[in-house]
């Protein structure tokens, strides 16, 4: 099973775009910092935009954030990049004769719903500024 990475690869890029302050950045640039190509990074740069996170140039070397960091939390970059996808899945694949997979499947459900509210309550809380400000103290 592969799990996405688009969350931390998004606010990879917005720390990028706002540790780089005035200087011209490419798609490249921080396609190299995240070992990838840029094409994937323009792909969630794209999203960033239309969720209006970021703003961009297309053939332009120059995105901005639209807000300031402390007016953008976790919440706001996650559903910009994988939309209302759960971070936690059923297995869609049950066999509909077994009475504890049925069953099961029912309570894990409402059970996986009770942990996403809280995950997405969690992530509201968390800014950009507050991991700007935590990455800022790791490096002294």
């Amino acid at each position: 099973m592969k799990y996405s990475a688009k969350l931390s690869d998004a606010v990879h890029i917005l720390s990028y775009i706002h540790f780089a302050g005035t200087e011209k950045i490419t798609s490249g640039d921080i396609a190299y910092s995240l070992k990838t190509n840029p094409s994937y990074v323009r792909q969630l740069m794209s999203l960033l935009k239309k969720s209006e996170i970021i703003i961009n140039s297309q053939g332009k070397a120059n995105p901005k954030l639209v807000k300031s960091p402390e007016n953008i939390n976790l919440f706001d970059v996650y559903q910009a990049v994988e939309g209302d996808k759960p971070l936690l899945h059923l297995d869609a694949d049950i066999n509909p004769e077994c009475g504890i997979g049925i069953n099961m499947r029912y309570v894990l459900k409402e059970t996986y719903q009770d942990i996403q509210a809280s995950i997405n309550e969690k992530m509201q809380s968390i800014t950009l500024e507050s991991i700007f400000s935590e990455y800022q103290e790791r490096i002294k």
